[in-house]
């Protein structure tokens, strides 16, 4: 009787076994994205309904600013849980590739994208981008206003009252990281410095700055575009320049979106078609309407946003190396504004 009871309790452990695993042929793909849901999960919706693959996300928290999923990624190395990472800027995921993470892929959709905006070997591609802007109050500035990063320094100026988000985090530290690549460490580290003596404001975040040009409390900041849209298309008093899109000038910072494949991801085979169908300029025009993104990245795409950027000018800078200078700007930028 014993005997009985004992292969009869294995019998029932085995059946709880098989009745945990995956169904058999069941179609599905893991994604972290540090995309906010409801954003992606549209996107994620769309994708199920044409192929038949279940998306299973994973969000980050916003308090985490991507570092938690990053951080996830490289813990399962040995051993990966998702197939698809999908990031809302590009520095992180540049350092995921030096790490390892990522397995080079060519989806055809992504034929178009201009050459600065994927890796040379396929690890990672970008689409859909925001840009770094100058938001200007009309009735501080009826007409003119700033049309360049540079002006923020200027004692001329000093009446007026600017201010942007910590260069910590986030956009501004990769704007920062990008003003230490074009300018070299002095040059930039000193563009900083007089930011900070000249009063500029610092403030949490890009929406803050967005809301307080709005207010009349700034008389003009520097944002991302999805946060300048929302003004605009509130019909707020407030207009957007692409600062630095002279001649001879610097140019304005895109900032796409990025996806990569993960290395020995559970399911190599779907992973290939969500890519293929994230990176398609439908998407990408899709995301645009939705007021995620402003700039468009497929060279074939033509989307209108929701003020006009045929006069913006695209700073000429590597994304890599931007990457490799983020942690620099930090260290830097943390000894200038947190003391």
């Amino acid at each position: 009787m014993r005997r009985f009871i004992g292969v009869f309790a294995a019998g029932l452990a085995a059946l709880g076994l098989i009745a945990c695993q995956p169904k058999a042929g069941r179609q599905e793909v893991v994604v972290y994205t540090s995309v906010d849901q409801v954003y992606a999960e549209p996107v994620f919706k769309a994708f199920e309904r044409a192929s038949g693959i279940k998306v299973l996300a994973v969000y980050d928290a916003e308090a985490a600013k991507t570092s938690g999923l990053v951080n996830r990624l490289i813990a399962e190395t040995a051993k990966p849980q998702a197939d698809v990472f999908w990031n809302s800027e590009f520095a992180q995921t540049i350092a995921l590739k030096e790490k390892g993470v990522f397995a080079p892929i060519r989806p055809a959709s992504a034929a178009d994208i201009p050459e600065q905006f994927k890796d040379p070997q396929g690890y990672w591609y970008g689409f859909g981008a925001r840009a770094r802007v100058l938001i200007v109050n009309t009735e501080a500035y009826p007409q003119g206003g700033p049309s360049s990063v540079f002006e923020f320094m200027d004692s001329k100026t000093a009446s007026k009252k600017w201010g942007m988000a910590y260069p910590l985090f986030g956009t501004t530290l990769t704007q920062a990281a990008a003003m230490y690549v074009l300018l070299g460490d002095a040059a930039a580290q000193d563009f900083y410095q007089r930011l900070k003596d000249r009063g500029i404001r610092i403030v949490d975040g890009n929406s803050v700055v967005r809301d307080m040009v709005v207010s009349g409390e700034l008389s003009a900041g520097l944002t991302d575009t999805d946060d300048a849209c929302s003004a605009v298309k509130g019909g707020k008093p407030v207009r957007v320049v692409f600062p630095d899109s002279g001649p001879n000038s610097i140019g304005t910072l895109f900032i796409p979106n990025t996806a990569a494949m993960v290395k020995n991801g559970p399911h190599p085979a779907q992973a290939k078609e969500l890519l293929e169908y994230l990176l398609s300029d439908e998407v990408e025009g899709r995301l645009i309407d939705a007021g995620f993104f402003q700039l468009p990245v497929h060279s074939k795409y033509s989307r209108p946003a929701c003020f006009p950027i045929a006069g913006a000018k695209e700073m000429k800078v590597s994304y890599a190396d931007i990457a490799g200078r983020v942690q620099q700007a930090a260290r830097q930028l943390r000894e200038i504004f947190v003391k």
